[in-house]
């Protein structure tokens, strides 16, 4: 027990004593400890702005490499790494250290109208073509969803092709036949995906994705190829539908190329194939129309799309950034 009363009192003076033995007194100074040389036999360096002999303060300078401002390890191991910039004017640029999460929209087309003129052909009729000029006009309730109306004029570019009267003449059988006069429709399209994409370099081109269909009436009349001395047919209009999708790709905020693929459904009457022997029947107009029949009339579309106004102003601008979408 003696024995630990003593260890105690030891260990508790060893603890002591450090504060005691090296407290200093008012203005005493410390003890500067001397540093070892480091492995062979060479001496550290000192570390910035630690001072010499006599107060003299250490250039950094003198510890600078020969390929640039504190670069020169790195140039005498792989020159090839060295770096070319000069670091005096990258340093002079100015830095915005701003990362902002979630970037403005390139296009704001909510409330804006858009003129759309196209030029449409067809896809699905290898016996007549039947294209020609349009135009649509929409109006955007919201950034993916916009009302419009479009028109479409064909008469004068209706395009029977070589393929069906050489099968007329070999065969001698008749294909009924259809010609368009106009078409107008009353659409509602949805924007579904919208994105961006770099090309010809650095340029940035940004798209839109659409969905349209719509209601209204085509204007057609059948081709008079089964008995065309007796027959004359006049245009009637049809109730047609339109479903299609399109792409949009900008130019800039208010300028844009758009392709587009629609499909035209309606009840199309056709040219009857028998022809009375009767000429009185056969110039009978009652027996001129022969079946119905529901048809698809598939167009691709390509035309251009302008947005007015031409400007717009962000609801939320960036801070310290230009707030209006100019046209550019």
């Amino acid at each position: 027990m003696k024995h630990t009363r003593i260890a105690l009192l030891a260990a508790a003076a060893l603890w002591g004593f450090p504060a005691v033995g090296f407290a200093q007194g008012e203005g005493e100074e410390a003890p500067v400890a001397e540093e070892a040389p480091a492995e062979g036999g060479e001496e550290a360096a000192p570390a910035e702005g630690a001072e010499g002999e006599g107060g003299e303060e250490f250039d950094d300078a003198e510890f600078e490499g020969e390929g640039g401002e504190g670069v020169g390890d790195i140039c005498e191991i792989d020159p090839a790494a060295c770096p070319t910039l000069d670091m005096a004017k990258e340093a002079a640029k100015p830095l915005d250290e701003t990362i902002k999460a979630v970037q403005q929209r390139f296009i704001i087309k909510k409330h804006r109208f858009e003129l759309q003129p196209f030029w449409g052909i067809t896809l699905n009729d290898q016996f007549v073509q039947h294209p020609g000029p349009g135009i649509a006009a929409n109006f955007y309730i919201t950034e993916v969803m916009a009302v419009g109306l479009n028109a479409q004029y064909f008469e004068p570019f209706n395009n029977e092709s070589a393929f069906n009267a050489q099968v007329r003449r070999a065969a001698r059988v008749g294909v009924p036949l259809t010609e368009y006069q106009w078409a107008a429709a009353a659409n509602f399209s949805y924007m579904p995906a919208s994105g961006k994409f770099a090309g010809f370099g650095n340029f940035i081109f940004h798209y839109d994705m659409y969905l349209v269909g719509g209601v209204g009436a085509l204007s057609t009349r059948p081709i008079s190829v089964i008995d065309p001395d007796y027959r004359f047919f006049t245009y009637q209009p049809h109730v047609a539908f339109n479903v299609g999708a399109g792409l949009k790709i900008f130019f800039n905020r208010w300028f844009a190329a758009v392709l587009e693929v629609r499909d035209y459904i309606f009840i199309d009457q056709l040219e009857s194939l028998t022809v009375p022997p009767d000429p009185q029947d056969r110039a009978d107009e009652a027996n001129w129309l022969g079946d119905t029949s529901l048809t698809n009339n598939v167009q691709a579309q390509l035309g251009v799309s302008v947005f007015i106004p031409f400007s717009f102003k962000y609801r939320l601008p960036k801070a310290g950034a230009d707030t209006a979408g100019g046209a550019k």
